[in-house]
């Protein structure tokens, strides 16, 4: 099997694991809580992105990862885990928590969709091996982060029951 091959194949199995995973016990929990502890969950998992700056490590990547494709995924990531770290400082501060909640899964997502462009574009799957140490990252990591991206805008999508706005004080008086 060629290491194009492979690479495929760990990377669609990779998101048809963690959906599994996620739809059976992550998003039944997230979908259980209240909007600001459940954005707050997804933002902890997120804030961990810093580690992308990996790619950027001679000797944990290859030399010939091209630089360009190295460099927009770990500032990409590490753009995205700040974010999640300030929704994350800000949560007492509604207001700011959410603007947060928003740019970092807004960047997060961007940045993942750009990588996947990059990715194809410099053929990344025939120099899967330049990967090095970081291979696991795309693999393992990168499928679970796009779908709590997919989630967390679900999860600010959706209507919210009555009830919550009620204990919330917006609701009409009656």
């Amino acid at each position: 099997m060629s290491p194009e091959t492979v690479f495929q194949i760990h990377l669609v199995l990779g998101y048809v694991a963690w959906l599994l995973c996620f739809a059976t016990y992550m998003l039944p929990k997230l979908k259980s809580m209240d909007r600001p502890d459940a954005q707050r969950a997804i933002a902890t998992l997120h804030s961990f992105r810093f580690f992308g700056l990996i790619f950027l490590l001679p000797g944990v990547v290859g030399p010939s990862l091209p630089a360009s494709f190295a460099q927009f995924v770990a500032y990409g990531d590490f753009l995205t885990g700040v974010l999640a770290m300030l929704a994350l400082l800000t949560f007492r501060m509604r207001p700011l928590f959410w603007f947060f909640v928003v740019a970092f899964n807004l960047a997060g997502a961007v940045d993942i969709i750009v990588d996947y462009y990059h990715a194809v574009r410099i053929d990344l799957p025939a120099m899967a091996g330049q990967l090095g140490a970081a291979y696991a990252i795309p693999i393992i990591y990168v499928p679970l982060l796009m779908i709590t991206h997919f989630v967390a805008f679900y999860l600010l999508l959706r209507p919210q029951p009555k009830a919550a706005w009620a204990f919330a004080g917006d609701a009409p008086a009656s």
